[in-house]
């Protein structure tokens, strides 16, 4: 029995509940679109009609490209979406509008709005419109004082649902819903409580911790990965980080002093370096390629070099408590449902002033006013979803990414779904990078979900010749930018 069939007979099962209010219905309800909407699609100045949405507020619009318009907006939020009583917050979106007549893909990067004009890889395959939205709890998206118990992936899944029921009314064609990382994780946790917002969805290099004390796929990923050499060549320059800590260190603790940085959330520089320090492998193969390798300091490198490549790869203030300020949702969620990985730091023994375990970890870089408390059922919950229920989405991996160490993983119940993984691909892995005839079968099922194809088995080729893939440009450009700088 299809999962589209088994949620219609959970609906007629439930419509005597619902005549005799056996069941509440949502907080902060919002209609479907009706006729009215319809015939005024066509028609009517988009800065106009998203003006007129309830709590929808324009803030600015930004130039763009002749066939685009682009505008940053905020949105009224519940705090609790099953208790909408306990206030409001404003979260931040932005629209780049297409068309009325084109579908539309909804984006998270899981994080902060990047407020920049820039198209995924799904909106440039379907020339579609694109709706961004900063993840709540990222600044400016946060309530205050911050309820950090609100904070969880079905609170933000109800956020998304409202946002998009709310642009239906606006456009009525087909949607997609896509991110990477964090963003592709959300956009599964979304699929997962509101199955039915949009057709089809794109998960990009989405890890899914579903045991969090059970990390050995990411020990054996880091065994395996790339070539001996490039193992043993990262190997040693993450020790002689450590064998240079006094004079390393000092450097470290200076150039955050001169750039007002603080390190109360870690505790002290020195942890924050060992933090660092333990990073830079992970860095490398997330950000890096194999071939990337041959620019690695080795022993007979300077302090200078060994610095420089180490501030490449964790950045010199990225540990200060100015830089983990606008992380802090992403290792409280880290913390209380994600999960985080570990991996088998022993080759380091000897030479490390802190319990591995204790220091990696989310507890380390969220302040310690706020509370964690993890939750296990919650990814147990989305990974039985997946693999029982999932309709029309696909995952893309690549093979280098240490994310990508605990993937999702289709199940006899997954519909429609598709995983690909890019042959030595980083954490910036998409459709374009996989091998032609993946890439091709891929682009098909987009185009398929956005209604721009045929569902009749018609080959990929015949697919893209009936819609018109516009070519690589600006907007892209700056998409893939983003795409790069991935958390």
């Amino acid at each position: 029995m299809s999962t589209k069939l088994r949620r219609l007979l959970v609906a007629v099962l439930l419509i005597p509940l619902l005549a005799v209010g056996g069941l509440a219905a949502p907080a902060f309800a919002q209609g479907a679109p009706d006729s009215a909407d319809a015939a005024a699609a066509a028609s009517g100045d988009i800065k106009d009609r998203l003006a007129a949405i309830p709590g929808m507020t324009v803030t600015e619009e930004q130039p763009t490209d002749a066939e685009h318009r682009y505008f940053l907006l905020t949105y009224t939020q519940p705090i609790d979406h099953s208790r909408p009583w306990l206030g409001t917050f404003q979260q931040r979106l932005s629209v780049l509008h297409r068309g009325f007549d084109r579908p539309t893909v909804f984006y998270t990067n899981g994080y902060s709005l990047r407020t920049t004009p820039s198209r995924t890889e799904p909106t440039r395959l379907t020339d579609g419109n694109q709706v961004s939205i900063e993840y709540r709890y990222f600044t400016p998206s946060r309530p205050e004082p911050a309820d950090w118990t609100k904070a969880g992936i079905r609170q933000a899944a109800a956020d998304s649902h409202r946002i998009i029921t709310a642009l239906k009314r606006i456009y009525q064609h087909e949607w997609l819903s896509t991110g990477a990382s964090k963003g592709g994780m959300s956009s599964v946790y979304h699929r997962r409580f509101y199955p039915d917002d949009v057709d089809g969805t794109i998960a990009y290099v989405a890890p899914n911790d579903v045991d969090n004390r059970e990390d050995a796929a990411y020990s054996a990923f880091f065994r395996n990965v790339g070539t001996p050499e490039c193992r043993a060549t990262l190997e040693a320059a993450q020790r002689e980080l450590l064998v240079r800590r006094d004079r390393l260190e000092a450097r470290y603790t200076a150039d955050n002093a001169a750039a007002g940085s603080t390190f109360t959330t870690t505790g002290s520089a020195d942890r924050a370096y060992e933090a660092g320090v333990l990073d830079v492998v992970w860095a490398f193969w997330q950000y890096s390629t194999e071939a990337d390798c041959a620019g690695v300091p080795t022993a007979a490198s300077t302090d200078d070099q060994l610095y420089a490549w180490f501030d490449a790869q964790s950045g010199i203030t990225g540990n200060s408590d100015q830089s983990l300020a606008g992380y802090t949702a992403y290792y409280y969620q880290a913390g209380t449902e994600l999960g985080s990985p570990s991996f088998d730091v022993s080759r380091l023994k000897g030479l490390l002033h802190y319990d591995y375990n204790e220091l990696y970890s989310p507890r380390t870089y969220v302040p310690k006013s706020i509370p964690l408390r993890f939750d296990p059922s919650a990814m147990r919950d989305i990974d039985r979803w997946v693999r029982n229920s999932a309709e029309r989405i696909i995952f893309v991996y690549g093979q280098n990414d240490p994310w990508g160490a605990e993937p999702f993983r289709l199940g006899r119940g997954s519909e429609d779904s598709y995983v690909y993984t890019v042959a030595g691909g980083n954490h910036g892995s998409n459709i374009g990078k996989l091998s032609a005839g993946e890439s091709a079968a891929a682009t098909a099922k987009v185009l398929e979900w956005a209604g721009l194809g045929d569902a009749d088995g018609a080959s990929a080729r015949s697919l893209t010749a009936a819609h018109r893939i516009p070519p690589f440009g600006p907007l892209d450009a700056e998409g893939l930018k983003l795409e790069r700088d991935r958390p």
